[in-house]
């Protein structure tokens, strides 16, 4: 997402961590009513979602959506599957993609772009466990470079 542009809903800070990332894509969603209204006010999670390729057309699973407060009995339902919106070549370009082996489709962001809810959908690699601990080695050992040379500027 280019600085300046939307606004951040929420992250899916964990899929970073979980996976590598491979590629993003910008998609829109198919949404109900009270559903853009809550994520408007930032009711919304992306933690354990998923994307998958479907009949040709790409859904995304167990994004929670709280309910609208103001909403009456047409509020929508918090984990229901919705259309993500792609075009046809990026479609079929994620079908090959996702047929091969270790690789899954991961929601990363979800933002407000010119009054319309976007999702950055990666193309992931899972990660293995020595992954995720060489991930944290390189984390932690930047921080400390980072404290020494603050506390070095400080004195």
């Amino acid at each position: 997402m280019p600085k300046g542009e939307g606004k951040l809903v929420a992250q899916n800070k964990k899929a970073y961590h979980d996976y590598f990332i491979e590629d993003t894509y910008e998609t829109g969603i198919v949404l109900q009513g009270t559903e853009i209204k809550s994520i408007r006010a930032g009711r919304a999670n992306l933690r354990d979602s998923f994307a998958r390729v479907q009949n040709g057309e790409v859904f995304l699973h167990n994004m929670h959506v709280s309910p609208y407060e103001q909403g009456n009995r047409f509020n929508h339902e918090p984990l229901r599957t919705r259309k993500l919106l792609l075009h046809k070549k990026e479609i079929s370009k994620l079908i090959g993609i996702t047929k091969e082996q270790g690789y899954s489709l991961v929601p990363l962001k979800l933002y407000l772009k010119n009054g319309y809810a976007k999702l950055l959908l990666g193309v992931a690699k899972g990660k293995k466990m020595y992954d995720k601990r060489e991930d944290l080695k390189k984390k932690d050992a930047k921080r400390e470079i980072e404290r020494a040379f603050r506390d070095r500027q400080k004195v």
